[in-house]
């Protein structure tokens, strides 16, 4: 698929089929969060790859019952991992540049699943100690997002976007 056709397909998908992700297209999504760019190249973040039923009803728990997460046959999470970025960057790295690295790392990781036929939703609704609970990791980790994948399982409609006169501020 075009990448200017990944960015106009993707969406939310909140239903998701009885099928597994094959491994190979999990590996290239993998590959994909891997190339991500980062502040330094420090990768300043953990992704989390949860496929125990257990687990995933626990991060369900935690984003307050969003129970889609818990149907997919996989979780990504990504964590920012202040201390990694703390290490260039001090305070900076430790409140932006590791949040912005987990950012960036789960925005790849949504395009490598539209392309590659499979479907997810970006959950940043949850309880930060839930979430560290469900996957066994201290507060030294702070929880960003969480990308449940799988097959979908329906089509909404395309949701409309701003005009780019209104998003998009001239400075010239």
């Amino acid at each position: 698929m075009d990448f200017f056709e990944v960015i106009r397909t993707r969406q939310s998908i909140r239903a998701f089929q009885d099928r597994p992700v094959e491994p190979e297209k999990l590996q290239q999504i993998l590959e994909a969060i891997n190339r991500a760019p980062s502040a330094g190249n420090l990768q300043g973040y953990e992704v989390y790859l949860v496929t125990n039923r257990a687990c995933l009803q626990a991060l369900t728990k935690a984003a307050v019952g969003q129970d889609f997460i818990e149907q997919a046959p996989l979780a990504l999470v990504f964590c920012a991992h202040p201390a990694r970025s703390a290490r260039r960057y001090g305070q900076r790295g430790t409140t932006l540049y590791c949040v912005q690295d987990a950012t960036i790392g789960g925005a790849y990781a949504q395009l490598a699943v539209t392309a590659l036929g499979l479907a997810t939703a970006w959950v940043g609704a949850f309880n930060d100690d839930g979430v560290r609970a469900a996957l066994g990791v201290g507060h030294d980790l702070r929880p960003v997002a969480i990308l449940p994948i799988g097959y979908a399982a329906e089509t909404p409609e395309h949701r409309s976007r701003r005009a780019l006169v209104e998003l998009v501020q001239r400075i010239e």
